[in-house]
């Protein structure tokens, strides 16, 4: 990887949560190819359960890819779950280089179970390190970017992007932590969008798929072709986070996007199929059954508030 004199980030610096691979991994990367200076943030356990000793290694090794190439890279091997850390990444960033502009948030770790047999644990630490850990950084973030607003008497730069899952969107029996996580995530890009936009910063979540640690058995049975770049790889993620941390990206807020193999789908927001309203002050039994079992009686069995279809989205050959 060599990095050009100038790109859409340069002067920019960039927190890369989760760094150390997979997807995190490329989007550093791809970050410190359009010309940010980029911290990798990982702590750098073995387990993709968030087991094993912390090691700076993994984010090591990506910072030594990115000086290697010409680029500017910042190690942190905290943990993005804990408050205080979280504020320390911030808080480096910052005082290294200048300022900080671009947050994505990555990090991640699995621990599925089916909902009854999951145990408080499993639950706890999946939501503690996916929406826990993308509050703190953010909330740390937003507060750097609202004082630099209010010093300069206007608008920022400042750039969110978050990383949900389809398992949010298609729903998924086995990972009810995983699915919650992610759905939380989704509520508070939306939310941190809205509160933000006026200072000029903007927040938007993809839902990635890519053959990494966390998905090794889930893409199991997809081969990786002989030449190429695999339709899986990482590398088909990472342009799109590039993009949505650059200045073109300016009218993109609050926005929900798939992403894989050579291909974007932008997500709609939820519209409202039906309404029914009762005759007389409040429902009653009778009448709620009338609206709703008619208007349930004929819809397919199954179907429920997930979109299940996202997960046949392909890129159409040409």
């Amino acid at each position: 990887m060599a990095l050009p004199i100038e790109g859409p980030l340069a002067g920019l610096s960039a927190i890369v949560t989760g760094a150390g691979r997979g997807l995190g991994r490329a989007e550093a990367l791809e970050l410190a190819r359009l010309g940010a200076s980029v911290v990798v943030n990982d702590y750098g356990r073995s387990g993709r359960d968030g087991s094993g000793e912390a090691s700076p290694g993994p984010a090591e090794t990506v910072a030594r890819e990115i000086r290697a190439a010409g680029g500017t890279a910042l190690v942190h091997t905290g943990d993005v779950s804990d408050f205080r850390q979280a504020r320390e990444l911030v808080e480096s960033a910052i005082e290294t280089f200048g300022k900080l502009d671009v947050v994505v948030n990555n990090a991640g770790i699995l621990r599925d179970r089916m909902v009854f047999s999951m145990v408080e644990e499993e639950w706890d630490a999946v939501i503690r390190v996916h929406l826990k850990g993308h509050f703190n950084t953010t909330r740390f973030a937003a507060a750097h970017w609202r004082e630099r607003s209010k010093a300069a008497g206007g608008p920022v730069y400042g750039r969110i992007v978050n990383t949900s899952s389809e398992a949010f969107l298609a729903g998924s029996a086995g990972q009810p932590n995983y699915a919650a996580a992610k759905g939380g995530i989704v509520g508070l890009t939306t939310s941190t969008a809205l509160a933000l936009a006026r200072y000029g910063v903007t927040a938007n979540v993809i839902c990635p798929r890519a053959r990494t640690r966390m998905t090794q058995d889930v893409f199991a049975g997809f081969a990786q072709p002989a030449e190429g770049l695999d339709p899986l790889a990482p590398e088909h993620v990472a342009p799109l986070v590039g993009y949505l941390a650059s200045p073109a990206a300016a009218r993109i807020n609050g926005q929900l996007l798939v992403v894989h193999g050579g291909m974007v789908a932008v997500v709609e927001r939820p519209r409202v199929r039906a309404k029914f309203d009762c005759k007389g002050d409040t429902f009653g039994f009778e009448e709620l059954d009338a609206a709703l079992g008619t208007h349930f009686a004929d819809r397919p069995d199954g179907e429920t508030f997930a979109a299940a279809e996202v997960l046949a989205l392909r890129r159409e050959q040409r």
